[in-house]
């Protein structure tokens, strides 16, 4: 599997990194967070860390540490405009339940990999 980007989401953080140069990619993970436990992260990435997996895509590298990746393997990154702004979507496979919030979320077979 992969994370990948929807084109709208492509296309900003090709922008992100063009207003960046410095920046490798974009580094996408989870923190513990909130009242289910996990949050999704994402942010240009400065360097590669020991464990990195680097996804590639349309020139964009996609960065996720060796704990984020099994669970959020297999999601696809997109961008929503809402009125004045953007916010990136994240379609998460690996969600089994999230907090009526929407700022965390579970997963069912992956251990908690940050206790």
């Amino acid at each position: 599997m992969a994370v990948t980007l929807a084109p709208a989401a492509l296309a900003r953080v090709q922008r992100f990194l063009a207003e960046d140069p410095s920046a490798l990619g974009l580094r996408f993970g989870v923190t513990r967070t909130g009242c289910s436990g996990w949050q999704h992260i994402a942010d240009l990435a400065r360097e590669e860390k020991p464990g990195d997996t680097v996804f590639e895509q349309d020139g964009v590298r996609i960065y996720v540490d060796l704990t984020s990746l099994p669970i959020v393997d297999g999601t696809r990154i997109d961008l929503v405009r809402q009125r004045l702004g953007e916010q990136f979507l994240f379609h998460n496979p690996n969600i089994a339940e999230a907090c009526g919030c929407g700022e965390s979320f579970t997963t069912e077979a992956i251990p908690d990999l940050h206790a």
